[in-house]
């Protein structure tokens, strides 16, 4: 599984046991953007003490999606046989991690979900869920997915489909590497399944979202959905 982080460290030092106490089988590598505070050394030296842990340093800030399929490509390159990714920052349960995982053995993709029943949100105003709201709205409508939590990031894949994506010719460099990872697995006739979380707002740290992400995100769903009217190919 994979944690992408940049200035996280305050976070990491309580997930990471959490997660390997919830999901003992698990490896993690954290994949770090060059963090000022220090986030890359201190999950070094969990790595020296932990062979489960695992660490790729990015010499800057290259955005989530760029991370995100650098993890992509580590899961796929050592062989494993499922890749989870979820933020680094809490706002996701380490406890539902061994759910995901097992719901594996029933669809391709399993999706840690705020917009089924049972699911939801705290700590989020009134701008931030109408954003989230209209941009899963917007990505149904383009994309033709029919999941309905289409931008959060904890999530299971199997890599025995994700193999065979080429990982060099997607448009996301930022945070619509989420649209575009269920697009491009739909494409490729992934099965879905969605499970209710809980999502909750960080407590350490600054979020990165901003309105160049929200409206970079915007542009790069369109992209794609150019893409599917011009049956452009995923692989």
């Amino acid at each position: 599984m994979s944690l992408c982080t940049y200035n996280e460290r305050e976070n990491i030092e309580r997930l990471i046991p959490r997660i390997l106490a919830a999901a003992p089988q698990v490896e993690i590598v954290v994949v770090d953007d060059h963090s000022p505070d220090g986030t890359g050394e201190y999950a070094d030296e969990l790595s020296e003490a932990d062979p489960r842990i695992h660490v790729m340093h990015r010499p800057q800030k290259l955005g989530l999606g760029v991370a995100t399929l650098a993890a992509l490509g580590y899961a796929i390159e050592h062989d494993y046989d499922v890749w989870l990714n979820m933020d680094a920052d809490f706002s996701h349960s380490p406890e539902k991690v061994p759910e995901l995982i097992a719901r594996m053995q029933e669809a391709d993709v399993a999706i840690g979900s705020r917009y089924v029943p049972g699911g939801g949100v705290e700590g989020w105003g009134l701008r931030r869920h109408l954003m989230s709201r209209s941009i899963n709205w917007y990505t149904r409508l383009l994309l033709g997915l029919r999941t309905k939590d289409n931008s959060g990031a904890f999530r299971c894949y199997n890599l025995s489909r994700l193999r065979k994506l080429d990982l060099t010719r997607f448009r996301a460099t930022g945070y619509a590497i989420q649209e575009e990872l269920l697009y491009r697995c739909r494409q490729l006739g992934c099965t879905f399944v969605e499970i209710p979380i809980t999502f909750s707002d960080r407590e350490f740290g600054e979020s990165k979202i901003n309105q160049k992400e929200a409206v970079l995100a915007v542009w790069v769903i369109f992209r794609l959905a150019l893409d599917r009217v011009l049956h452009i190919s995923v692989t």
